[in-house]
């Protein structure tokens, strides 16, 4: 297919979409809840053609010798399209944020004004090779009275197109617009560039993926952009944590899926306490083969327990993203020394802090206002540190907004506060 006629196709995509958002913006909550359960239920009547595009998929990763961690990211099961459809059904049970007042006053002058939630029109979403997304994006999207432009990675391709077929087919059995979730079938750079482009009818674009990505769509945007490049990461182990339960986090938050953007890449320990962490932890991430690259001190400390493989760390690996099986340690003096690091070679994405001192965990919440979020978990929990879904019961979760001057741009933005790994996205539009 030449230039031109993928050109006119995404735009076909976009007159499609922007005629379903008017109508889906006339949708009660009612008919929109009722739709996602519909959504829910055909994901899962769906779940054998899904699994059989996904496994032609993962076939092709494996040829294409992707590794494991993205493979991963990649692979679909019975028990991962449940959970997509539990999570469809969760969004249906929440409140409706379309036509909710977030503030009114009146003038001087007796003129009543009031600032009221409404849809933002058609957003256009694209990401990579995590198929969940398709669902995601499309679920947050039709909940807030939002037609979504999709389009996926190469590596998931046929996996995205029979979510998004299941989708539309339970949206359009409740009576919503089936072209209300669109996703574009074409994966080169040049459908980006094309959506990106067409800011007459998209109205915000979210990237998500690799560095490569988001600035090929930051350099062609003609619309609002929300992006965030990297989740480095970082878990800190202070000297009044439990130790066990350090050790359980922080294995969990490397190994349990370190293919993706919530997985720890750099743990921070106090000095006070790292031979008996090291110790503790040295021989649970070399039964799960995770290579440390260490500051000199935490060196020292896994050398001596013959930790393998374990490498010196070069400045680089403190700012990398591994998303492998490959993990950053290093040993700091205090709770500053953990601040500054997280400041200086942090992504601003998730962050933890692991202690037992109550003071000594606010002053590092405080000391990352700036991060998406910051946790300090009271009790061992089973996930990663950014998946709200599975968060322990007894935890600080902070979560913070933060003023892009992208949203800034269309006082139109409606969503509602969802915790998926679109998080980002959901957090920001529901506050505008």
């Amino acid at each position: 297919m030449d230039t031109d006629d993928l050109r006119n196709d995404v735009l076909s995509y976009g007159r499609r979409a922007r005629a379903a958002a008017r109508a889906l913006a006339r949708m009660s909550t009612e008919r929109k809840n009722a739709a996602l359960l519909a959504m829910a239920d055909q994901l899962c009547a769906s779940a054998g053609k899904i699994l059989q595009a996904n496994g032609k998929d993962v076939e092709k990763a494996t040829a294409d010798q992707l590794s494991l961690p993205m493979i991963d990211r990649l692979r679909l099961d019975e028990r991962r399209i449940q959970a997509m459809a539990d999570g469809i059904r969760q969004v249906a049970a929440l409140d409706d944020p379309v036509g909710k007042v977030i503030a009114e006053w009146t003038r001087p002058n007796g003129l009543h004004i009031s600032k009221v939630r409404v849809p933002i029109g058609v957003i256009g979403i694209i990401y990579e090779s995590r198929p969940n997304v398709t669902s995601d994006a499309a679920v947050l999207c039709t909940k807030t009275g939002n037609a979504v432009i999709l389009r996926g990675g190469s590596e998931s391709i046929r996996s995205n197109i029979a979510i998004a077929d299941a989708l539309r087919a339970g949206a359009a059995s409740a009576g919503l617009p089936e072209d209300s979730i669109l996703l574009i079938p074409k994966t080169g750079r040049d459908a980006v560039r094309h959506m990106a482009e067409m800011d007459q009818y998209i109205d915000l674009i979210v990237p998500r993926g690799g560095r490569a990505l988001i600035e090929t769509v930051v350099s062609y945007a003609r619309m609002p952009v929300i992006k965030h490049y990297v989740g480095v990461c970082i878990a800190y182990v202070d000297r009044e944590a439990d130790l066990d339960m350090a050790v359980r986090i922080v294995v969990n938050a490397k190994t349990q899926r370190p293919g993706v953007c919530n997985a720890i890449e750099t743990v921070l320990v106090h000095r006070e306490i790292a031979a008996p962490f090291f110790k503790k932890i040295a021989p649970i991430l070399a039964g799960k083969e995770v290579e440390i690259r260490a500051d000199p001190d935490s060196f020292h400390q896994l050398s001596a327990l013959s930790y393998q493989p374990v490498h010196p760390a070069r400045d680089e690996d403190w700012t990398t993203e591994y998303l492998d099986l490959i993990l950053a340690a290093r040993t700091v003096e205090n709770i500053e020394d953990a601040i500054a690091h997280v400041a200086r070679c942090g992504s601003h994405h998730s962050d933890v802090i692991i202690t037992r001192d109550a003071a000594r965990a606010e002053k590092f919440l405080s000391g990352r206002a700036n991060d998406l979020q910051v946790r300090h978990p009271r009790r061992g929990p089973d996930s990663r540190i950014n998946n709200p879904f599975r968060l322990p019961s007894k935890s600080s979760f902070r979560t913070v907004e933060k003023a892009d001057v992208a949203l800034r741009i269309d006082s139109r933005l409606a969503s509602t506060n969802l915790p998926f790994d679109l998080d980002r996205l959901a957090r920001f539009l529901a506050r505008f």
